[in-house]
């Protein structure tokens, strides 16, 4: 893994460790399951434009899905 795949997943951790203490606080399942994904998926996606794509989609899903 290089410097900038490191920071990338650093970022997005960091972010979805965010979204499940908001998550597990509020009760709201969408955030919660989004935090989960965000710290999980920078494992498995070695590139870093397709890490960076596909994260950003899970952190945008939290806003698209407000009321769910």
């Amino acid at each position: 893994m290089d410097t900038n795949s490191f920071l990338v997943s650093f970022a997005f951790g960091t972010v979805g460790m965010g979204m499940f203490m908001y998550g597990k606080n509020a009760g709201r399942l969408v955030p919660l399951a989004a935090g989960v994904a965000l710290m999980a998926v920078p494992y498995f996606i070695p590139n870093l434009i397709a890490m960076t794509v596909v994260c950003c989609l899970i952190a945008a899903t939290p806003v698209l899905l407000k009321n769910a």
